[in-house]
C-alpha cells in the first residue's frame, strides 16, 4: 500500500493518484458518452431503418453483450499490462466503430456497428481497478465511486447533448439523415483525443508502470500477475458471483434505461425527441453524485462499524431501488414517470457505489479479475433485460417483471457477508 492516496485532493493534479483519479473518470466519461451517444436519437435512426420493437430489442441487447467479454478480458489484462496501456488500446480500438456507425446504410450494418460500439462499455473495469490501485482503503470506495459516478455521467449526458447536437446541425443546413450521422462522429474524435491524454499523463500505480517495476525486480502489490491467473484466482470466489448477481441488477438496469428511456417517453408519452432526451438524461446525470454518494455511504458505513456494514448500505440501496423501479413502471404521466425515474435512479446509482466500494476488499491478488467478472455482471443483467422486453413485448411489462427481480437480487448482498477471519486480515493489511 506503499504512496497510496490517502485523501482526495480534488482540484489536485500533483501526485500520480490523483492524475489517475482526474484522467480515469475523464475518460469513463467520454467512453459513456459515446457508448449512449446512439439512444436519444433511436426515435430518428428507428424512422430511417423502420425498425420494429424486436429490432430496437436486438439493437439495445448487441449494445451491451460484447461488454460481457470485453470486460472479462480487460480486467485480467490490467494485472498484466496495467491500466494504462489498456486504457490506451480500448479508447484507440473502440473509437473504430464509434466512428463507423455514421456509415450504417441498414438496420444490418448498424446493429453490428453497435454491438462494436459496446466494447467501449469496459471502460468502467479499467476505471476501477485504476482507482483501487492508487487509493487506500479508507478512502478507496468514495474514490471509486465518484470516479466511476462522474464517469456515468457521460449516459446522461449523451442523452440531453445528442439530440441538441443533431438540431444544430439540421438548423445548419444538413438533412436529418445527415444530421445524426455527423454528430455520432463527435464522440469517436473525442476518444482518440482521450487515448493520447491518458497515455502521456499516467502511471499505472503510485511506484509507477507494471512493466518498469517488473524489470526492476520490485514486487507489485498483492503480487499480481495477471492474465488467467487472476481470472481463475476471481472465479473461485463465491462472493465474485453474488456481486456480478447484484450488479446485474443495479447497473444491468442502468444500461437498460439508459438504451430505452427515450423511446419510452416517446411512446407511451407521446414526448418530443427533445423533450425525451433531457427527461432521459436525467437519469444519467443523476451519476454526477448518486453512485460517489453509494461509495461514499459504505466507506462511511464501514468507519463506524465494520465491512460488512458495507454490505448493509448495498442491501438497503437495492431494495430502494427495486421498489422505486415498480413506482417508474406504473406511473400515469410523464411528469410522475419523471419524478419516480429521478427517484429510483438514486437508489440504482448508489447500489452501484456501493457494490464496488466492496470490490477492492475481496482479493487484492486478482483485483483485474474480481473487478472484470463483476463488471461483467452489468452487463449480463442489461442483456437479459434487453431479451426479457423482447419476450413480452412492452417495455412496461418488462420494469414492472424487473422491479421485483431486483428485490429479490438484493438476498445476494446479504448472502456475501464476510467472516471473521477475512476481516481480520484485511484490518491487519490496513
Amino acid at each position: 500500500m506503499a504512496n497510496k492516496a490517502t485523501t482526495i485532493k480534488l482540484f489536485s493534479f500533483a501526485t500520480p493518484p490523483m492524475r489517475a483519479f482526474h484522467l480515469t473518470w475523464m475518460a469513463f466519461f467520454v467512453c459513456f458518452f459515446a457508448w449512449f451517444a446512439c439512444a436519444p436519437l433511436m426515435p430518428v435512426i428507428k424512422g430511417e431503418f423502420h425498425l420494429s420493437l424486436a429490432q430496437i430489442a436486438n439493437i439495445n441487447i448487441a449494445a451491451v453483450a460484447i461488454t460481457i467479454l470485453v470486460r472479462l478480458l480487460v480486467g485480467p489484462m490490467c494485472d498484466r499490462y496495467g491500466p494504462r496501456l489498456t486504457y490506451t488500446a480500448l479508447l484507440a480500438v473502440g473509437a473504430i466503430p464509434v466512428l463507423g456507425v455514421a456509415l450504417a446504410q441498414s438496420y444490418e450494418s448498424f446493429l453490428i456497428f453497435r454491438l462494436g460500439i459496446g466494447a467501449v462499455g469496459a471502460s468502467f473495469v479499467i476505471t476501477q481497478y485504476h482507482t483501487s490501485v492508487m487509493f487506500a482503503p479508507k478512502v478507496v470506495g468514495t474514490a471509486n465511486a465518484a470516479a466511476a459516478g462522474w464517469g456515468n455521467a457521460g449516459g446522461g449526458a449523451a442523452q440531453a447533448v445528442m439530440p441538441l447536437l443533431m438540431t444544430a446541425i439540421v438548423m445548419a443546413g444538413a438533412s436529418a439523415t445527415l444530421g445524426w450521422r455527423l454528430a455520432l462522429m463527435v464522440p469517436g474524435v473525442m476518444m482518440l483525443i482521450m487515448a493520447v491524454l491518458y497515455y502521456k499523463f499516467t502511471q499505472d500505480c503510485p511506484q509507477g508502470n507494471y512493466a518498469d517495476l517488473r524489470r526492476a525486480g520490485i514486487a507489485i502489490e498483492g503480487n499480481k500477475k495477471g492474465g488467467w491467473a487472476s481470472f481463475k484466482a476471481a472465479a473461485a470466489n463465491h462472493r465474485v458471483w453474488l456481486l456480478f448477481v447484484t450488479y446485474g441488477a443495479c447497473f444491468g438496469i442502468e444500461i437498460f434505461i439508459h438504451n430505452i428511456a427515450a423511446v419510452y417517453y416517446v411512446d407511451h408519452f407521446g414526448l418530443s425527441i427533445g423533450a425525451a432526451g433531457m427527461a432521459a438524461g436525467s437519469f444519467g446525470l443523476l451519476a454526477l453524485f448518486a453512485r460517489a454518494l453509494g461509495g461514499y455511504l459504505s466507506d462511511k458505513s464501514a468507519a463506524r462499524g465494520s465491512l460488512n456494514s458495507r454490505v448493509t448500505v448495498l442491501f438497503v440501496m437495492m431494495i430502494g431501488e427495486g421498489i422505486g423501479l415498480l413506482w417508474f413502471a406504473n406511473a400515469g404521466s410523464a411528469a410522475i414517470a419523471i419524478v419516480a425515474m429521478l427517484v429510483f435512479g438514486l437508489f440504482t446509482h448508489m447500489a452501484c457505489g456501493a457494490t464496488y466500494a466492496l470490490v477492492p476488499f475481496i482479493d487484492s491478488r486478482a483485483l483485474g479479475g474480481v473487478a472484470g467478472i463483476i463488471g461483467a455482471g452489468g452487463n449480463v443483467g442489461a442483456v437479459l433485460a434487453g431479451f426479457l422486453m423482447k419476450g413480452t413485448g412492452s417495455i412496461g411489462q418488462t420494469l414492472s417483471i424487473l422491479s421485483g427481480l431486483v428485490i429479490i437480487s438484493a438476498l445476494c448482498a446479504l448472502a456475501a457477508r464476510f467472516g471473521a477471519s477475512h476481516t481480520t486480515q484485511l484490518a491487519a493489511a490496513a
